[in-house]
């Protein structure tokens, strides 16, 4: 029996799909099966899996009509026979020892979930970024955070006991989530861990879902914290978040943090609707820290409205998380002279605070920075 079955969902992604496959022919653990899903590509993508395939009986090609990564990922793993589960996406490079360092340990620790590894970062055209993704520590995951710290490994690097996978119940369309989602649902049945190497490259595209735009941010946002209420129902043995397509639907229509909101919490109690909405704001402020996107008018003023609407959000345990978030989003909208919204999304009594960790930002060389920081605990 093939060992690793290696789950690769591909839409449109000609350009990177043979470098891909290669990275994955390549590999050192050589008995694996390649099941590629083609989610209705238009650019020609088919054609290059189907011709590697002719070449590689490993490689089994099976295409369906545009759905979404969500159903392709099912699709595939409907398909799926391996003990050992692994995900690849189109555009990405696994080094040719991931498998065999992956396995190892799966095999060495057989409470283990899932296993992920480190990247490097690179751009459209393979080059190097020069950064690394960070080793994040699953011990720290709580679902019950502003935001939820989730459980994260970088899903295209992640393999797993098919039976765990199976047991989780496959994916959900929890979208822009649905990796995490996963995730937590695999804490539930064992341990996670990610290995401290770097196996493989992880492309960045300007234009991707996770970073082209604000709207982008909001359904992120709303999705990962969705992603951990529902993890917070199973810990309190709550009926679960009934994710059907009607109730994606119904989120994903909506542009705005308010209409996303209001859509994602209509029929959920007051508690739910409490930590989801401020956690999504929190969870937002966060992303546009990483993507090149900052809250608009409407974003600040609904967040600054949430302290109104919930006055008991000072008295959360990790109310300090969200205060630090709306400093940190205040002193980069200071610095690109939206200064009116810089200060009504920290408050008038913060501008001293806002001044001085603006004029921090500017004038510390970045060596002395990263020293105060530390010291401090601050990561913004």
């Amino acid at each position: 029996m093939t060992k690793i079955d290696v789950l690769i969902p591909a839409y449109n992604c000609k350009d990177y799909i043979t470098q891909a496959l290669r990275s994955i022919q390549d590999q050192t653990v050589r008995d694996i099966r390649l099941i590629v899903v083609d989610d209705g590509s238009t650019d020609g993508t088919g054609a290059i899996v189907q011709a590697a395939a002719s070449a590689d009986s490993r490689i089994v090609y099976h295409r369906q009509d545009n759905a979404g990564i969500v159903a392709a990922m099912n699709a595939g793993l409907a398909l799926c026979t391996a003990p050992f589960v692994a995900r690849m996406d189109g555009d990405d490079i696994s080094y040719a020892d991931r498998f065999e360092k992956q396995l190892a340990y799966l095999e060495a620790h057989p409470n283990c979930t899932g296993v992920g590894c480190r990247v490097r970062h690179i751009d459209e055209h393979s080059a190097p970024l020069g950064t690394t993704s960070k080793l994040k520590d699953m011990a720290l995951a709580n679902c019950f955070s502003f935001p939820a710290i989730e459980p994260y490994i970088i899903h295209p690097m992640l393999m797993a006991p098919r039976a765990a996978i199976e047991k989780a119940g496959g994916y959900r369309p929890v979208y822009n989530a649905e990796d995490s989602d996963l995730y937590w649902r695999l804490k539930d049945l064992g341990d996670l861990h990610v290995i401290d190497a770097v196996l493989g490259d992880y492309r960045m595209h300007s234009g991707s879902v996770s970073s082209a735009s604000i709207v982008n941010g909001r359904q992120q946002a709303v999705w990962s914290q969705l992603a951990a209420l529902s993890e917070q129902r199973r810990q309190q043995k709550k009926p679960d978040i009934a994710f059907t397509l009607e109730f994606a639907a119904r989120i994903r229509s909506q542009k705005s943090l308010q209409d996303i909101l209001q859509a994602a919490t209509a029929d959920m109690p007051e508690s739910d609707r409490f930590w989801l909405t401020a956690a999504t704001c929190a969870k937002l402020l966060e992303l546009c820290y990483y993507r090149p996107f900052e809250p608009d008018r409407g974003d600040i003023q609904y967040i600054v409205g949430l302290h109104k609407l919930y006055p008991e959000t000072s008295q959360q345990a990790h109310f300090n998380v969200l205060k630090e978030a709306e400093l940190s989003a205040g002193i980069r909208l200071l610095l690109s002279v939206r200064i009116a919204d810089a200060i009504t999304l920290v408050g008038i009594r913060n501008v001293p605070v806002l001044l001085v960790r603006s004029l921090f930002r500017i004038a510390m060389p970045e060596s002395l920075k990263e020293k105060i920081k530390k010291a401090t605990g601050r990561s913004n």
